[in-house]
């Protein structure tokens, strides 16, 4: 492979670098404290400073739409908190923060309080993906959780029944800030949970400052979300807003339009993706169907079916044909037998003693015994001489 084919771009390796920190839920909302240096505030409104501390420094960005909600001005030397999302300046390929709201140091308790228990909760596994449950795919019922008046419900319902005019609504009105407003909202998700009031619930409430959506960073809430059987969509805020419970929750929504979307399935959608599947069912059917006669036709003419008889004859030709072989194997074996068999008859005969009085030779036995020398002999002595044709007894004088 050449290295032209291999290598990327400047551009597309900081694009990749981008997308991958924009993946990380973590450093998109990150609160971060150090002190200012480098500080510049722009004819444009947007602030451009470096923040640092003892041992490291980034670079920060804080554009005009939030500069101009900021009740101090920054300089350098000042020790603040910065909530912000960390991302990539593809150009210049370097990483900063791209900072949303800011606080002096000293006055960002709640920011201190937000971190200690997202920390906590993670810790104890709140927010693990293992435990998160699936949204319903045709949810019947959707549960709602936020005020009763606003553009919130209003939203929620004109996309759920846009999108599914079947779907039934059902509201639980709770307060969304203010103090006594998130042991309200536990109590809604814990009564949705025992009547079994809908098929998945939807936390919802407008944007505001962290103060405004601080009932949905408590504790409280935070367990109830946990333990509840229902499936929760959380939709706190604006895009940029997270919470506690978007964290917890089984599913985290931009905004609470985005929540009814996610929620609710586009039932033309899925009637034309019916059409679709049913087509291709219909094509993959009549496709099958053609495979199978062509399988079935040359099933019937081949020759099995044809001739049935063939194949077992064949097997009968080849049993003969093996015990034919059998039987030459057999008689060539006995014929070598007895070949050899002859030989040694032969050899045996050769060796006989018999065969050697038939040339006019003959031996004496004493009790049984060969009488190999005259020493073996005494006057007197009985013994038996054998010739070819018989044998006769005869005595020592």
């Amino acid at each position: 492979m050449r290295y032209e084919e291999m290598a990327v771009t400047v551009s597309q390796l900081n694009s990749y670098i981008k997308d991958k920190i924009a993946d990380d839920e973590y450093l998109n909302n990150i609160l971060v404290k150090g002190e200012i240096s480098n500080f510049k505030n722009h004819y444009t409104g947007h602030l451009y400073f470096t923040l640092k501390d003892e041992n490291s420094l980034i670079k920060c960005i804080m554009f005009k739409s939030y500069a101009q909600k900021l009740e101090f001005i920054p300089k350098d030397g000042m020790k603040v908190f910065v909530l912000g999302g960390i991302s990539v300046f593809e150009r210049d390929g370097v990483y900063q923060i791209y900072v949303k709201a800011m606080q002096e140091d000293g006055v960002g308790a709640l920011y201190k309080k937000y971190e200690e228990l997202k920390n906590r909760l993670k810790s104890q596994g709140y927010f693990d993906e293992s435990h998160k449950q699936k949204i319903p795919l045709m949810p019947k019922t959707i549960g709602v959780l936020t005020s009763q008046t606003g553009s919130v419900i209003r939203d929620i319902i004109n996309v759920s029944t846009r999108r599914n005019p079947n779907v039934n609504i059902r509201l639980l009105p709770v307060p969304v800030q203010g103090e006594g407003a998130a042991e309200k909202i536990a109590q809604g998700i814990t009564l949705m949970n025992e009547k079994k009031l809908a098929d998945v619930l939807i936390l919802a409430r407008g944007g505001g400052s962290l103060e405004d959506l601080w009932p949905f960073n408590e504790e409280i809430v935070a367990h109830s979300i946990y333990n509840s059987e229902i499936p929760i969509v959380s939709a706190v805020g604006h895009e940029t807003d997270f919470s506690i419970s978007d964290f917890v929750a089984d599913l985290r929504a931009p905004t609470p339009s985005a929540a009814a979307e996610l929620t609710v399935p586009d039932i033309y959608e899925l009637k034309q993706k019916n059409n679709i599947y049913q087509n291709r069912l219909r094509l993959a059917l009549v496709k099958k169907v053609e495979i199978m006669k062509l399988r079935f036709e040359k099933a019937m003419s081949s020759r099995i079916f044809k001739e049935p008889l063939r194949n077992i004859n064949d097997q009968y030709l080849k049993i003969d044909n093996n015990i034919k072989r059998l039987e030459n194997a057999i008689k060539s074996k006995q014929k070598e037998e007895k070949t050899k068999y002859i030989e040694l008859i032969s050899k045996l005969d050769a060796l006989s003693p018999l065969k050697t009085l038939t040339r006019g030779y003959s031996f004496t036995e004493k009790e049984n015994k060969i009488v190999r020398s005259i020493k073996e002999l005494n006057t007197g002595d009985k013994i038996t001489i054998r010739l070819v044709d018989g044998q006769k007894n005869a005595q020592i004088i």
